[in-house]
């Protein structure tokens, strides 16, 4: 039986520097920042003075403190115009690296403000605590190598302070490195029956309600565009699709309901449409919308959300090559009704949120509040949009009023977990329209969508089309807001680790 959830890392409330715990501080620091600890700041201007190069570079100090060492990781010029907080996050990581080189196994960290960045000290210990998991298989294959470090201290110049902001990024880190051990995996480890034996561990004795759809029966009457995706890898017993969904529901009267959607493709060849040239490398990659969603969820177990009710769905799949599996040409009747042509079986990531987002609609029109979300690593064209490390949030009309994605942009910008906007016009719900007589919508191009101009917007008009969302824009009746995030660009790219976004982002914007 597999570990349930991720490793904690000790954290430690420190109200001394002369402790004697530690073997190594850590301190970030940004030009002009003054640091309040005399000492430290007495150490740092010394270093300076004798190389000037530490303005930018880490550097392992000695000092007459019990520690012994300081690391220093300077921010190096911070431009207010365009440089984000993620400085601080990248900072604090590359630290720890160089405290763990340096064998230090009991860190103290020591926070500082920076008031152009209001959440400086947070996201500081989020990018410590981010730079000592431990991936899941590296723990699984050496239990020694599960604890990078013996424990963390956090020493701020006030003790509750300290508590809050560990109370805060334990719990954040926590869905993050859920997302991770999820992300993360090789496409055996993580299939999607062990996807489903890793959250029901993770889920046991809490409050949130698990419910495996599993039956192919069962699977191919209500979910059939999920189905054909899934015949391929059917008939292997540990590759067959799961779609898991995961209830929390609030101690008080709902005020708000969320419903996400993540994509889980636990390996993607491309089907049919078989991936050449090595774009297959990574694409286990391709389940970071599941896994996201399973971490947002593990969040909300632990924070309890007095009026907020949380409905996720993961379509956990994967997309196979064999004489079983879809083809380009096949017409599918969706759930919502929707005639879909497949014109290239490596687009399956709508082809499987698609019916998990029709029931949610469906369940929607009778929520209090109700919110949709997709999220997926849905597009190579997302990512050649934005780059590495930033999310896309896109809005249909009554979400667009209410300026949703705004809203996540600023939540991910106190955060460093970053979203760019883009916006869905006429042209993207054309390019999906029926071709054929009796054709509802054409699923995708036939090239891959890094040739497709708004090659990632046009997955976002399918999905509503294809879901019955159309049905539901500011004009009818029942209006359901309905935002999709292509994470593709943040998910994090082989051979870099996965990130977890946008787990802390949708948690700042929700929960805090």
């Amino acid at each position: 039986m597999s570990p349930i959830g991720p490793p904690e890392t000790k954290v430690i409330v420190e109200t001394s520097l002369e402790s004697p715990e530690y073997d190594g501080i850590l301190i970030v620091s940004a030009p002009g920042q003054v640091l309040k600890c005399t000492k430290l700041k007495q150490i740092v201007e010394e270093a300076l003075k004798f190389d000037p190069s530490l303005k930018s570079e880490i550097a392992v100090l000695q000092t007459d403190l019990p520690a012994k060492r300081l690391v220093y990781s300077p921010t190096g010029p911070i431009d207010s115009d365009y440089d984000d907080v993620r400085i601080f996050k990248n900072s604090a990581a590359a630290g720890v690296k160089r405290a763990l080189k340096a064998g230090i196994k009991k860190l103290l960290l020591v926070l500082e403000e920076f008031p152009a960045f209001e959440n400086a000290e947070l996201v500081t210990l989020l990018g410590a605590l981010e730079a000592l998991y431990t991936p899941l298989q590296v723990r699984e294959h050496d239990p020694s190598k599960q604890q990078k470090v013996d424990y963390l201290g956090v020493y701020t110049y006030n003790s509750d302070k300290t508590k809050g902001l560990i109370s805060l990024a334990v719990v954040l880190e926590t869905g993050r490195r859920v997302a991770c051990d999820i992300g993360d995996s090789d496409p055996e480890r993580m299939t999607p029956a062990r996807t489903e034996e890793y959250v029901k561990n993770l889920f046991k004795d809490s409050n949130i309600k698990l419910t495996v759809v599993s039956d192919i029966k069962e699977i191919k009457k209500g979910y059939p565009l999920f189905e054909a995706v899934n015949r391929a890898a059917s008939v292997q017993e540990r590759h067959s699709g799961r779609i898991i969904y995961l209830e929390y529901n609030p101690p008080q009267a709902v005020k708000e309901t969320l419903f996400i959607v993540g994509k889980g493709v636990t390996m993607d060849t491309g089907g049919v449409d078989v991936k050449i040239g090595g774009a297959m490398v990574g694409m286990s990659r391709d389940k970071c919308g599941a896994a996201a969603a399973a971490g947002f969820m593990a969040v909300v177990n632990l924070l309890q959300p007095q009026n907020l009710k949380v409905i996720v769905g993961l379509g956990m799949v994967r997309n196979s090559i064999g004489s079983n599996g879809y083809t380009t040409d096949e017409v599918l009747t969706a759930r919502s009704g929707a005639r879909v042509r497949v014109v290239n079986t490596d687009a399956e990531g709508r082809m499987i949120m698609t019916d998990i987002l029709c029931k949610f609609k469906e369940d929607a029109i009778t929520a209090v509040n109700p919110q949709l979300y997709t999220i997926a690593t849905l597009t190579g064209h997302a990512h050649k949009s934005v780059g590495e490390g930033y999310s896309i949030a896109m809005d249909n009309g009554p979400a667009r009023k209410l300026n949703i994605s705004g809203k996540l942009q600023q939540a991910g910008d106190k955060v460093g977990d970053l979203f760019e906007i883009s916006r869905l016009r006429r042209d993207d719900f054309k390019h999906h329209k029926g071709e054929m007589e009796g054709d509802d919508l054409i699923q995708s191009a036939a090239k891959p969508s890094t040739l497709v101009t708004r090659g990632h917007q046009g997955p976002g008009a399918f999905l509503i089309v294809a879901s019955g969302l159309d049905k539901h824009g500011s004009d009818s009746e029942v209006p359901l807001k309905y935002t999709h995030i292509d994470i593709a660009g943040s998910a994090g790219s082989l051979p870099l680790p996965a990130t977890g976004a946008p787990v802390l982002a949708l948690s700042q914007a929700y929960l805090f």
